[in-house]
């Protein structure tokens, strides 16, 4: 299945959540690499991002010569929101994001991210202006709404396919949920039949049953995966294979994945620079760990080693099963 957004192809529609922290461009790369039909930068607040902020337009960094790629822009403002889409589009982006979503406190308290489902005609004010600025397509990324007595997603999504966005995310959750209890699929239902636009699915997708069933009960046209690709780029690729026919993928063992490990080890530190990039990598290797129930001290040593070759080194031995000999 494939979702044609102008002339960019959502295919497979299987698509990498943004998430704060985490999908910076090397591990975009590396779940795009096993297969994913769009993957999303990390929320990049457009004000700073125009003032060149340090950090924030790396945030935005693509990899923009690459498919399938989106930069997800948030903010509260018209102007610096279309000035932000201008230039990332003019540095090759195919796909602009507009985050309506984020809970976090400190978005909210500046009247962005899913505060905005609080105040729709801001909202599409704010859409519009995106839109207005770019010739590439523009998305959005909602919630269900502020809290369970108002959840007006389907009402604010008809306002926004009038502005000309060409997709809606919707995580199945209010504002006011953060990331407790569970995704309301069949409430992001009432979005699909509310909007002609295709809609996507998100929250608590964490693996095949409930990628599909997900699509059942929101009758939603793919899904968007989260933390449940932490850890496991490969996700997004089965998920792809099993319900919508996309080649296979063998999941890496043994060799293989610390092959798999080392090259995304190796380009969070060129992309970042040796002394931060090996404390940004620890999150990605504790998730490695996580998965393959290393032990104590063989955890501990990876992620406080100082040495990249000597993190290596242990972790092979987690690949392994080893323990770690003093």
């Amino acid at each position: 299945m494939t979702i044609k957004l102008a002339d960019l192809e959502i295919s497979p529609p299987v698509l990498l959540a943004p998430m704060a922290g985490i999908t910076d461009l090397p591990f975009r790369r590396l779940v795009a690499r096993f297969g994913a039909g769009l993957v999303v930068s990390e929320m990049v607040a457009s004000q700073e991002m125009v003032q060149a902020k340090p950090g924030v337009r790396e945030r935005a960094a693509l990899g923009l010569d690459a498919d399938g790629t989106a930069v997800q822009l948030a903010g509260r403002d018209p102007h610096w929101l279309a000035e932000a889409a201008r230039m990332v589009e003019a540095n090759g982006a195919r796909l602009i994001d507009f985050n309506m979503g984020c809970p976090a406190k400190k978005v909210v308290n500046g009247w962005s991210g899913s505060a905005l489902m609080r105040d729709p005609d801001n909202a599409v004010r704010l859409v519009q202006a995106v839109v207005s600025a770019v010739s590439v397509p523009v998305t959005v990324k909602m919630r269900l709404g502020w809290d369970d007595e108002s959840r007006n997603a389907a009402a604010i999504a008809r306002r926004l396919a009038d502005t000309g966005v060409r997709m809606i995310v919707v995580h199945g959750r209010t504002r006011a949920q953060f990331y407790k209890g569970r995704a309301d699929w069949a409430a992001i239902g009432e979005v699909v039949d509310a909007v002609s636009l295709p809609v996507i699915a998100n929250g608590d997708i964490v693996d095949v049953p409930s990628a599909r069933k997900a699509l059942e009960l929101s009758g939603a046209a793919g899904v968007m995966v989260g933390r449940g690709a932490q850890g496991r780029p490969w996700l997004l690729a089965g998920i792809a294979h099993a319900l919508f026919g996309a080649p296979s993928v063998r999941v890496p063992a043994g060799g293989e994945l610390l092959d798999m490990i080392a090259t995304h080890y190796e380009d969070m530190l060129s992309f970042y620079g040796k002394a931060l990039g090996m404390r940004v990598a620890r999150k990605h290797l504790g998730w490695y760990l996580d998965d393959l129930g290393a032990p104590k001290a063989l955890r501990r040593a990876v992620l406080t080693g100082t040495e990249p070759r000597q993190v290596m080194a242990d972790m092979d031995r987690a690949i392994r099963g080893e323990r770690l000999v003093a």
